[in-house]
């Protein structure tokens, strides 16, 4: 089993890499990463040396993007939601942009956090308000507090590889179930379910052995293709769906 999973992340390392791009612009370098945005576009984040060490930032692409179609975050609860993610990762606000500094020696940390953050910001916000009444997550918590299902929100844990991954939930083990971590998917896309499936194949090895990943999607709006609903269940995290979710309350209740 070790011996397959260390497989599963040296692919997964190999493929950042060779799917990874750089460019230089003037004092600036542009890394394109293979993570596709809401538009299938890749996100790409700038870095410039500062003080000894880098500055890394995506210049403000995912906050302005958001605005622009319609997502304004103003309202008290998404700036504390906005806020809560961020420091989940180490990451800075400046204006709209998305920063974070790092040393020669937590180089791959900081991208992999900041890249993280992007990812996280832009699936937590990226309905307009007109579209929807509230924001998915709060309502994952709304359900989880009616039916007091007790849980810790927004874990971190450092995996197997040293990186850190930020987790939505974690109900702690009781007599009848083991630990269970929660990660909540917004928008149920392949790119999507890869990552929260990296985040817990690195995690599990660190973990109580019995450990449960669950990944809660929004099937509301759109259903999921079957092949997201595959690759979660290849990486043994389960997926919820949001209109089924009556399914699994007892065990997480438990």
């Amino acid at each position: 089993m070790i011996d397959e999973i260390q497989k599963l992340l040296n692919d997964y390392i190999l493929w950042l890499k060779d799917q990874t791009k750089l460019r230089q612009l003037k004092d600036v370098v542009e890394i394109t990463t293979p993570y596709l945005d809401r538009h299938n576009d890749y996100l790409q984040i700038y870095v410039r040396r500062d003080n000894g060490g880098f500055s890394l930032t995506d210049d403000g692409y995912i906050i302005t993007d958001l605005k622009q179609s319609g997502c304004e975050l103003e309202s008290k609860k998404r700036k504390e939601l906005l806020a809560m993610t961020l420091n989940g990762f180490g990451i800075k606000l400046d204006g709209d942009a998305l920063v974070v500094h790092a040393s020669p020696d937590n180089f791959a940390m900081q991208k992999h956090n900041l890249v993280q953050s992007m990812l996280a910001v832009n699936d937590l916000f990226y309905l307009a308000e007109p579209v929807v009444a509230s924001l998915f997550l709060e309502d994952v918590t709304a359900w989880l507090d009616l039916h007091e299902i007790r849980y810790t929100p927004k874990t971190k844990f450092t995996g197997k590889s040293g990186f850190d991954h930020l987790f939505d939930f974690v109900i702690p083990a009781s007599k009848r179930q083991p630990e269970r971590i929660l990660k909540v998917i917004n928008r149920a896309t392949r790119d999507n379910a890869e990552v929260v499936a990296f985040s817990w194949i690195d995690t599990k090895e660190v973990r109580p052995a019995n450990s449960k990943a669950y990944a809660v999607l929004n099937d509301i709006e759109h259903a999921p293709f079957v092949a997201v609903l595959d690759a979660l269940k290849n990486y043994e995290v389960k997926p919820v769906l949001w209109s089924k979710r009556e399914e699994v309350k007892e065990e997480l209740a438990a």
